[in-house]
């Protein structure tokens, strides 16, 4: 069954096919996709950035603020 989109008062007539689910939308409903840019998907199946993909995290520091010196610190002659 065809399914006629109304585009009256959209900024332009073109209709465009979502990538994933395979729906017909109006071209400016359409963005590019986060993981895949070459994907021109619709707002339901907008992934967000896959955490996999992102940098990896900078290691914390787990030096001592004030560490002991390696030095006695005892007077001798007591």
């Amino acid at each position: 069954m065809s399914v006629f989109l109304d585009t009256r008062g959209q900024p332009s007539l073109a209709i465009a096919i979502c990538d994933r689910c395979r729906r017909k939308f109006p071209i400016d409903q359409l963005m590019p996709d986060g993981n895949s840019p070459g994907l021109r998907v619709c707002k339901v199946d907008n992934d967000v950035y896959d955490p996999w993909r992102l940098p990896a995290r900078a290691p914390d520091d787990i030096s001592l603020r004030y560490p002991r010196p390696d030095t006695p610190l005892a007077v001798d002659g007591e």
